[in-house]
């Protein structure tokens, strides 16, 4: 690619950050496929965004399928492309470092491209018991109270780990039981939070104090008195999924799928779960319709005289 068009990447995550505001990874993840895109046009002779069609953005598409990437991986990738392209029909042209330079695209190449389907997978969830054992921390202040507190957290509100991560002291309204979370896209929701996180989250508070470094906003803090980061809380959780003998696999976005399946299981409406959990399409929710049927169906099949098995 010429050094123009490359140019027009750089702008482009420039946009991504002030306009759409994005999260990080979803940035650090276009970069990354866009960069892809840029490696996979020097390879096939293409200098500038105008010249890429629809049928080299299939290409590019089938090579990422036979070196090994995961349709959801190529659906994203494509995703990247065509926002890409929104992003140049739009703007047509740009002030760079070397001058205003136009874009010189005509359409995009990339919008009635699909990726190869993937199987649906369904959420791995925790049931009620696991969760309960997983919970029953032994008695302790400062980290394990916050340990308690922020796995409480999660799946008292469903929360994800970006969410709970960047929470400050101030997002959490003990009165009004409830914690103001910043969602994907930036969007920020209040979501309710339950009777024991609410006292995990008074006892930790009260250990926080003397934990946290001198003006930290941050709810959650590590041993540094700073935030806590993303893999602090992956190895806490799975150290006490360890601990307490689970005997899975247990990382934070459980908490988030087990929150879900646990009020749709015990009779909640699917708008209300859908805006406890931030998702912007309901279709993103009914996802955990299937774990529930699945929930019931194991129930007749256990109880229903003409379902049960024989021994």
């Amino acid at each position: 690619m010429s050094p123009a068009a490359l140019e027009w990447l750089a702008c482009f995550r420039r946009y991504l950050a002030a306009e759409r505001r994005l999260s990080a990874h979803t940035d650090v993840s276009y970069a990354r496929d866009l960069a892809a895109l840029a490696k996979f046009c020097d390879r096939m002779g293409i200098g500038d965004w105008g010249s890429l069609d629809a049928q080299h953005v299939r290409t590019f598409a089938a090579h990422a399928h036979a070196g090994g990437l995961s349709p959801r991986s190529i659906q994203r990738r494509l995703s990247a492309v065509r926002s890409f392209y929104q992003f140049l029909l739009r703007e047509r042209s740009v002030e760079t470092a070397s001058g205003r330079r136009a874009a010189r695209v005509s359409g995009n190449p990339a919008q009635d491209v699909r990726a190869p389907k993937s199987p649906r997978r369904l959420p791995q969830t925790l049931d009620a018991d696991q969760m309960a054992r997983l919970l029953e921390l032994p008695a302790g202040g400062g980290l394990t109270a916050r340990d308690r507190a922020l796995m409480e957290l999660l799946y008292s509100s469903g929360l994800r780990l970006a969410e709970l991560v960047g929470l400050d002291v101030g997002d959490l309204d003990l009165k009004d039981r409830t914690v103001r979370v910043l969602g994907k896209g930036r969007k920020s929701r209040i979501v309710p939070v339950g009777r024991m996180a609410l006292a995990a989250l008074r006892a930790w508070l009260k250990e926080r104090t003397a934990l946290a470094a001198a003006a930290e906003l941050a709810l959650f803090v590590g041993r540094n008195g700073r935030r806590l980061g993303p893999r602090a809380i992956q190895a806490r959780v799975n150290y006490w999924a360890k601990r307490q003998g689970l005997g899975v696999h247990v990382h934070p976005h459980l908490f988030r799928h087990s929150f879900a399946s646990h009020l749709l299981e015990s009779g909640g409406e699917l708008r209300g779960v859908q805006e406890l959990l931030g998702h912007a399409d309901i279709s993103t929710t009914q996802i955990y319709t299937h774990l529930d049927f699945q929930h019931l169906a194991r129930i007749y099949d256990a109880a229903h005289p003409r379902a049960r098995r024989k021994a």
